[in-house]
């Protein structure tokens, strides 16, 4: 469960005796309004409603084909939030009818808000007032520079409502990646052919943007805090602003690309973009297959070797739909029961970009050279320009990111500035260096490669 409710700056801490390590008390966590969970609830509706009109706007126009895309994409999209909040609350073995039925007429999102709302609005007559903890929770914090075990008793009422962000946190990125992405490329495609932007397509267009912004960017939190589940993390504004602006830019300039490149292809571009998507889809099982590992069998302790199965296909392909638009920021593992590689894989982020940079440059030389005059009067070398120079300046904010803002960058033994410097000086001809033995930096320098 992630640890999503609030401490102060300076927490007031106590030390208490204990036989094995010194563990500090810290104060119980401040209840918080759920603006993430209203937030998730109003994009989920307002890209639902702006999808049916469209749905009807395309019907009206006999425009079967974008009909049917329009619809596909949102229903498969509902249909999986529906299915990540019934398993992250475990409802099958609960006895809530009316919550099951809101999730059958594709409503789960607002039931469930609702019931957060009522949560918190309950626990605020209370004045914060909680009823005697339900467990106790322990973490690492880093205070002055210095690891400190802190240890705060969880009520049930603020279990309850972080329960219910983690399930809206990863609902936004279901959503995102899985409805949002498709629908997204699938209005500016139909946009740049018709070369016209109506209202009520701008509206899908603009929901679909700052769902996916907000997926992606939920997904660089939830990836800290899965690979630094020890740690109690905190990221200021500042750090929220610097991964909005990378992700914002790494997607949208990765989609006008493969929206650009489409057009100019049209059916010819379908067996690249294919084959790239089943590339990402298959490498986790195919390292699953070459490690001779077993499945494994603590994902869910009801679940039986087909259910264990379905969710290692989901998360698969969700997976797969992330890394297709953007960096996933972590690396799966089908072998391990937390079913991702919790090291900081520097090799992995830095192939991920360097292949999707040529990708992205292939397919603009693409659009610039055989890309037929579907922007007006617009300079396709400039455009091509301007993608690129996007593209390039999310992986700068990447790395200005990693190097100067990730909340725990001191625990990194080596940065991605160092990585990068050793990739680019491993080629480095060693006769060069006469009768010298290699200093302790270079040798540090050479064993993260």
């Amino acid at each position: 469960m992630d640890r999503v409710f609030e401490i102060p700056e300076e927490p007031n801490v106590e030390p208490i005796s204990s036989l094995e390590e010194d563990v500090t008390r810290g104060t119980n966590p401040r209840f918080t309004f759920p603006f993430g969970i209203l937030f998730s609830t109003f994009l989920y509706c307002g890209e639902a409603a702006a999808a049916l009109y469209m749905v009807t706007i395309y019907r009206k126009n006999s425009e079967t084909y974008w009909m049917t895309y329009t619809f596909s994409f949102f229903m498969f999209s509902s249909i999986m939030v529906q299915l990540t909040l019934i398993f992250v609350h475990r409802d099958l073995a609960k006895d809530k009818p009316l919550s099951l039925f809101m999730h059958l007429i594709l409503l789960g999102p607002v039931i469930r808000c609702l019931e957060a709302m009522i949560k918190y609005l309950t626990l605020w007559k209370k004045g914060g007032q909680e009823e005697p903890y339900v467990n106790l929770t322990r973490k690492k914090m880093l205070i002055n520079g210095e690891e400190v075990l802190i240890e705060w008793e969880v009520g049930h009422s603020i279990r309850t409502l972080a329960m219910h962000r983690s399930a809206y946190k990863r609902m936004s990125q279901i959503q995102a990646f899985l409805g949002s992405v498709p629908q997204l490329t699938c209005q500016l495609y139909v946009t740049l052919i018709s070369a016209e932007v109506p209202l009520d397509r701008a509206v899908l267009i603009v929901f679909s943007l700052i769902s996916v912004t907000y997926g992606a960017t939920l997904c660089n939190m939830l990836a800290i805090q899965i690979k630094y589940d020890e740690y109690k993390i905190r990221l200021g504004p500042l750090e929220v602003l610097c991964i909005t602006i990378w992700r914002t830019l790494e997607i949208t300039s990765r989609l006008m690309i493969l929206v650009l490149f489409s057009a100019t292809l049209k059916l010819k571009a379908v067996p690249f973009l294919l084959l790239n998507f089943l590339i990402i889809l298959f490498e986790p099982w195919v390292k699953f297959w070459r490690s001779g590992a077993h499945m494994p069998s603590n994902i869910e302790k009801n679940f039986s070797r087909l259910g264990t199965l379905v969710v290692l296909i989901s998360v698969t392909v969700l997976y797969a739909g992330i890394n297709f638009s953007c960096w996933s920021a972590l690396q799966l593992k089908l072998a391990d029961s937390d079913l991702v590689e919790k090291g900081q894989n520097w090799g992995h982020m830095g192939l991920h970009y360097s292949v999707r940079l040529l990708e992205n440059v292939i397919m603009v030389l693409v659009f610039k050279f055989f890309g037929v005059k579907v922007l007006l009067n617009y300079c396709h070398s400039l455009i091509a320009l301007q993608l690129i120079i996007a593209y390039l300046t999310s992986i700068g904010f990447m790395l200005l990111f990693f190097k100067y803002l990730h909340p725990l960058r001191s625990l990194f033994t080596h940065n991605v500035v160092d990585y990068l410097y050793c990739v680019c000086c491993y080629q480095h001809p060693r006769g060069r260096v006469e009768n010298s033995e290699p200093s302790v930096d270079a040798e540090a320098g050479q064993s993260i490669v």
